[in-house]
C-alpha cells in the first residue's frame, strides 16, 4: 500500500531521473515536462552508477529538496550471468550509500513484478517476495538496500513494481506486444512459445509514467504493484497485433519449452 504526503498535487522544485535515456526514463521525463515539473535527466554517461565515483557524482547533482526518480538498471536483454547481477547490485549499493550520506527530499524507485516469482496465487502488495531468476532478485536487493538507506536517512520512499511493458520506442523486445509488432511489421508472422496460453497483466509504458507523475506531485510512500488487472493471453495479444495489420499476418505457435505459468493482481490498493 501507499499513502500520500500531500492530500492534493503539489509541484516538487525538481526531478532527477536516473536512467533518463531508457524505455521507461525517457517516456518519465516527457511526461513530467510536459506537466511543468522542472525536470534534470541523467544517462550513465553523466553519471555511471557502477563506478568507484557513482556517489561523489550524485552529491554533486542532486539536491537537497529533489526528487529521485531511480529507472537505470541492466535489463535482462544486456545479460542475465552474475557479472551483469553484480553490476546492478553495485548500482543499488551506491545508491544506497548516496541516499545515506546527502538529503534528498523523495526517493522513487521503478523495480518489477518479478520480485514475487512465479506465485501461482493472485497477487497483492502484500504477497511475499520470492524471486526466481536473477532479473526479479535483482529488484528485491535493491529494494532492500533502498529501504534501509531511505529510513535511516529519513527520506521518503516509494517503489512501483510494474508489469510487463509494452510501448513504443522500446528498445528489448522482449516476448510480448512489442515483439510481435516488430515482427509482424518486418516478417509478417508472430512467433509464439507453445501455444501461448500463459496470460499476463500487460502495462502500458504511458500508464506507468503517467502515474509516476502522480505518485511524485503527492510524495507517495509505501509500494504499489503497477497492473491493470486484466490479464491477457499472449496468443490473445498475437491476434490483436495480427488483427492491425493491412496485410495477413501468420501466428505460429511452437514445441513448449517450459511450463505454463499464469499472472493475476488484484489492483485494489492501487485504484484505492
Amino acid at each position: 500500500m501507499i499513502t500520500h504526503r500531500h492530500p492534493s498535487a503539489a509541484r516538487p522544485p525538481r526531478v532527477v531521473v536516473l536512467g533518463a535515456s531508457g524505455f521507461v526514463g525517457a517516456d518519465a521525463v516527457r511526461h513530467l515536462t510536459a506537466d511543468g515539473i522542472p525536470t534534470l535527466g541523467l544517462a550513465s554517461a553523466d553519471v555511471d552508477l557502477c563506478g568507484a565515483g557513482a556517489v561523489e557524482a550524485l552529491r554533486a547533482r542532486v539536491r537537497g529538496d529533489d526528487v529521485l526518480l531511480i529507472v537505470s538498471a541492466l535489463t535482462p536483454d544486456r545479460g542475465k550471468d552474475i557479472p551483469t547481477f553484480m553490476r546492478n547490485v553495485t548500482m543499488g549499493a551506491h545508491l544506497g550509500a548516496f541516499l545515506e550520506q546527502a538529503a534528498c527530499g523523495h526517493v522513487v524507485y521503478i523495480s518489477s513484478d518479478a520480485v514475487y516469482g512465479d506465485t501461482p496465487s493472485l497477487i497483492r502488495e502484500e504477497t511475499p517476495c520470492r524471486p526466481e531468476g536473477r532479473h526479479g532478485l535483482i529488484h528485491l536487493v535493491r529494494e532492500q538496500l533502498l529501504t534501509q538507506a531511505s529510513a535511516a536517512a529519513r527520506t521518503p520512499l516509494l517503489i512501483l513494481r510494474p508489469g510487463p511493458l509494452y510501448g513504443p520506442g522500446d528498445p528489448h523486445a522482449s516476448y510480448g506486444p512489442n515483439r510481435f509488432i516488430r515482427t509482424a511489421l518486418a516478417e509478417g508472422v508472430i512467433h509464439l512459445f507453445g501455444g501461448g496460453e500463459e496470460q499476463r497483466d500487460h502495462v502500458y509504458l504511458g500508464d506507468l509514467t503517467r502515474l509516476i507523475v502522480q505518485c511524485v506531485l503527492r510524495r507517495s510512500v509505501g509500494h504499489l504493484n503497477v497492473a491493470t488487472g486484466r490479464s491477457v493471453s499472449f496468443a490473445g495479444a498475437a491476434r490483436l497485433v495480427a488483427g492491425l495489420g493491412n496485410d495477413a499476418v501468420r501466428i505460429e505457435p511452437s514445441a513448449r519449452q517450459a511450463a505454463i505459468t499464469h499472472r493475476f493482481f488484484d489492483v485494489s490498493a492501487r485504484l484505492k
